[in-house]
């Protein structure tokens, strides 16, 4: 009331009037300057996109994506996302992919298995059995290599096979025994695991993955690898160190167990080391046993094949050690295993019978046991000299019964691949004269087989007669 009298008595009503227009006017001036001062700190509600530290010193990083307007928060490994949004659609929300790999680990797998129980069992009608050739990879045009999406939004690789991952040189190694890496169309693909490939301020924060196809061999790694290191070390007893050169991780990984059980030190990989090491003795190479494949001399070492056997039984503690011999009356079945794709020494330990296409594959019959049958299915092309010096004679030296069978041309996919009057087909030796690559790439890598199982029957039926002896 006394401001009131106050106006009243100094201004009229019409003064007192405009006063108040001119009073609205100075405080939205006030308003107006207040937002266009604060605006950055007033607009809409952004996007965060956080990655939950778990550890104690991990700390959270914020980079700013200038082509969304969003504050994106990643460390170097994207893991569990928080949204805070608006009005935002969850389209907006930032894609999250991990690197995927569809195989578990390998020392956990199991293959199926089927039992013969009597001749009767053999009595199958017109069915084909179709053993595929073994690939380690997908197939790419006959040549084993990732299936790779470099395209869209995001880069992903689907692989089958034999895969090793080393994350300390972030590289996935596709390995196969087949590969003839010269031939192949790519060697080595690039990826970011993360589904927004556009977005370059967000992919410069994530790390990138290197897949390569590199090229590995079951057979070889035993026979020119494992057996002579067996050979030469093994009269140690443990009392040695192994410096290795050309050192594969993934390699090591996988043949780990036979490793220690050579050596009780650690290994040292002596590439580009600038420290010096001091021994007493040392052996520089290895002591191949024997000129064949998967034989030792004993001739010309202290151990034979047989002893090699027990020490793969032993440190793998597999228990198997005689096949099943087959007595009337008795109730036990034999166990038959006809696929070699990611088999371990356990599962390959337990069978009777083993069979497969011939292969790095079938270099496994090391642990089988005494007295087991192997049935080597031969590829149609002139294959027996490489089936006898590779795995027949060695099956022999071990102690295990060996049977073949010996693929026709109609049970051959190359009757699809190449006309009837082909040299391929008509006359495989031409092939032959052309040199290992050709006749490796035509016979032994484009060519799987599709068994006629009439023809095939005697061959099992054979295989259960010497489980009777």
């Amino acid at each position: 009331m006394m401001y009131d009298t106050v106006l009243a008595r100094s201004f009229s009503k019409h003064e007192q009037k405009r006063l108040g227009y001119w009073a609205l006017i100075a405080c939205l001036f006030i308003v107006l300057s207040f937002f266009t001062i604060f605006k950055p700190y007033l607009g809409p509600l952004q996007v965060l996109n956080l990655r939950l530290s778990m550890g104690e010193d991990e700390k959270l990083h914020l980079y700013n994506d200038t082509t969304s307007s969003w504050l994106i928060a990643k460390e170097e490994t994207i893991d569990s996302t928080l949204i805070v949004n608006d009005k935002r659609s969850p389209q907006e929300e930032a894609e999250i992919m991990r690197l995927i790999v569809n195989d578990t680990d390998r020392t956990h797998e199991e293959a199926e298995s089927s039992e013969i129980t009597s001749k009767d069992d053999f009595m199958v009608n017109n069915t084909n059995i179709s053993l595929p050739e073994a690939t380690d990879a997908l197939t790419k045009n006959n040549k084993m290599e990732p299936l790779c999406t470099i395209m869209g939004r995001s880069d992903f690789c689907e692989i089958k096979g034999d895969i090793r991952i080393d994350g300390s040189s972030y590289t996935v190694f596709i390995v196969s025994s087949e590969t003839d890496i010269p031939a192949a169309e790519n060697t080595s693909w690039r990826v970011r695991p993360y589904a927004r490939k556009g977005d370059q301020a967000a992919m410069g924060a994530v790390r990138e993955w290197t897949l390569k196809l590199v090229a590995g061999n079951h057979f070889h790694a035993f026979t020119d690898i494992i057996v002579p290191l067996f050979s030469t070390a093994r009269p140690y007893n443990g009392e040695v160190q192994f410096l290795i050169t050309n050192g594969w991780s993934a390699w090591i990984t996988k043949f780990k167990t036979i490793l220690k059980a050579l050596s009780r030190y650690e290994l040292i990989n002596i590439d580009n080391r600038k420290d010096i090491h001091c021994f007493g003795s040392m052996t520089a190479g290895l002591k191949r046993p024997s000129y064949k494949e998967l034989v030792i001399d004993p001739s010309k070492s202290p151990y034979s094949i047989k002893d090699f056997r027990q020490f793969l039984r032993s440190s793998y503690s597999l228990k198997k050690t005689r096949a099943l011999t087959i007595r009337d009356g008795t109730r036990k079945r034999p166990r038959l295993h006809n696929h070699f794709k990611k088999k371990i020494a356990s599962i390959i330990n337990s069978c009777d019978v083993v069979m497969g296409v011939h292969g790095a594959g079938l270099t496994n019959i090391v642990f089988l046991p005494e007295k087991a049958v192997l049935i080597q299915v031969i590829p149609f092309g002139g294959a027996e000299w490489l089936s006898r010096t590779f795995f027949e004679e060695p099956a022999k030296d071990m102690n295990i019964r060996y049977l073949d069978y010996k693929i026709k041309v109609e049970e051959s996919t190359l009757i699809q691949q190449y006309p009837a009057d082909h040299a391929v087909l008509k006359d495989p030796s031409v092939i032959g004269k052309q040199g290992w690559l050709a006749f490796q790439s035509i016979y032994l890598q484009k060519q799987n087989v599709t068994i006629d199982v009439n023809r095939f029957r005697p061959t099992l039926v054979k295989a259960l007669e010497l489980l009777h002896q």
